[in-house]
C-alpha cells in the first residue's frame, strides 16, 4: 500500500500548500493528491487557489513525490484544450511524477458562468469527450475536433512531456466507475468501496492502480479535534448527490446544520488516538486499493507528520 498526503486547496493558500508538501516528503510520504476547486465548501475553510499555480510550485519545493490532481473537471470551467495544455506543462515540470486525476464535478465549481448544471449522463459523456479531446492534443501536432460538446480547430501543443501523463477518473457510482475503466488509466474514490473497486477492475479497468483519500483531525485534546472537524468540514458527512449538484458555499452551509459534531466525527478520526488511521489504511488495503491519501484537518502539522514519519508510515511501508 503506498500512502500519500492530501493538499486541500479548501482550507489553505499557496504558500502553506508548498510548505505542507515539502514536509510531507520529508516524512516520508511518497505521494501528493492535490485537490482543484473555484470555492471551497463552506466559507470556513476560506481557500480556493488556483491548482494549476500551486503545482508549478509543487515542482520546484518538491524531488521525488508524484503530484495528482483529485480532481479536476475537464469540462466546463476550462476548456479540455486548455486543461490538455496545464496537464502537459505540469507533466513536464514534474517529469515522470504528475498524473492527471479527473471527474465529472461539482455545481460548487463549474456553474461560475451561469450554465446550466447538467444532468450525471451528460456530465459524464462530456467528461468522456473531453479526455479525448485531451489525448489527441497529448499525441502533437496540429489537432481538429467537433463534437458533441467541443470544437477544437487548429489546436497544436509545443511543450510536452515525454510520455503522456496518466489520467484517472474518479468514480462514486457505478455509471462513473465503468467509465473510468473504459477510459481511465486508473480510479479514484473517497471510500474504501471494494464493491465498486471490483465493477471497476470487472468493466475493463483489470490491475490499473486504485487510488482513495481519508480525512483525519490529530491533535492531543478529542474534543477541540472534533469542533475543528466540525467547523471546518461538515460537508464530509452530507449524504447522497448533494455534494454534486449544490451550487454555493452558503448552500452547503445550510445543508450542514443538520450535520452534527459526532456524524462529523464518525466521519473523520479526530484526537489523539492514531488506531483509527492505521484501521482506514487497513479499510481500503483490504478493499483492493493500491495507494490511499491522508488530509490533516486544521494545522498541527507537525505532530501530525512526526506521527506518520516514526509510526505509521514504517508499518505500512
Amino acid at each position: 500500500m503506498k500512502i500519500g498526503y492530501f493538499l486541500s486547496c479548501e482550507e489553505w493558500g499557496p504558500r502553506e500548500l508548498l510548505e505542507q508538501a515539502r514536509m510531507a516528503e520529508e516524512a516520508g510520504f511518497e505521494a501528493l493528491w492535490i485537490s482543484d476547486h473555484y470555492h471551497p465548501w463552506v466559507e470556513a475553510q476560506g481557500n480556493s487557489p488556483f491548482v494549476w499555480s500551486v503545482i508549478g510550485g509543487l515542482s520546484q519545493v518538491t524531488r521525488n513525490v508524484k503530484v495528482v490532481t483529485a480532481v479536476t473537471c475537464p469540462t466546463m470551467r476550462i476548456h479540455p484544450a486548455v486543461m490538455a495544455q496545464a496537464a502537459a506543462t505540469s507533466a513536464v515540470m514534474l517529469p515522470g511524477r504528475f498524473e492527471f486525476g479527473v471527474g465529472s464535478g461539482e455545481a460548487l465549481n463549474e456553474h461560475i458562468f451561469g450554465d446550466p448544471w447538467p444532468s450525471t449522463d451528460v456530465r459524464l459523456e462530456m467528461l468522456e469527450e473531453a479526455i479525448e479531446v485531451i489525448r489527441r492534443l497529448w499525441e502533437g501536432g496540429t489537432q481538429d475536433h467537433e463534437g458533441k460538446h467541443y470544437v477544437v480547430e487548429n489546436a497544436r501543443l509545443h511543450t510536452l512531456p515525454e510520455e503522456p501523463p496518466p489520467i484517472l477518473v474518479s468514480g462514486f457510482g457505478p455509471k462513473a466507475t465503468r467509465l473510468a475503466a473504459r477510459v481511465g488509466d486508473g480510479y479514484v474514490n473517497v471510500s474504501p468501496n471494494a464493491e465498486l473497486l471490483n465493477l471497476f477492475r470487472s468493466s475493463g479497468g483489470g490491475d490499473k492502480p486504485a487510488h482513495g483519500a481519508f480525512k483525519v483531525c490529530y491533535g492531543e485534546e478529542e474534543a477541540e479535534c472534533r469542533e475543528t472537524a466540525h467547523r471546518l468540514w461538515p460537508n464530509e458527512a452530507l449524504p447522497g448527490e448533494l455534494g454534486m449538484v449544490l451550487p454555493t458555499p452558503a448552500h452547503f452551509e445550510q445543508a450542514a446544520e443538520l450535520v452534527t459534531e459526532e456524524m462529523v466525527a464518525q466521519a473523520i478520526p479526530c484526537g489523539p488516538d492514531s488506531e483509527p488511521h492505521r484501521e482506514m489504511i487497513r479499510q481500503y488495503a483490504d478493499a483492493g486499493y493500491d495507494e490511499v491519501y491522508v488530509q490533516q484537518v486544521g494545522g498541527n502539522f507537525e505532530t501530525f507528520f512526526d506521527l506518520y514519519e516514526k509510526e505509521i508510515l514504517p508499518e505500512f511501508r
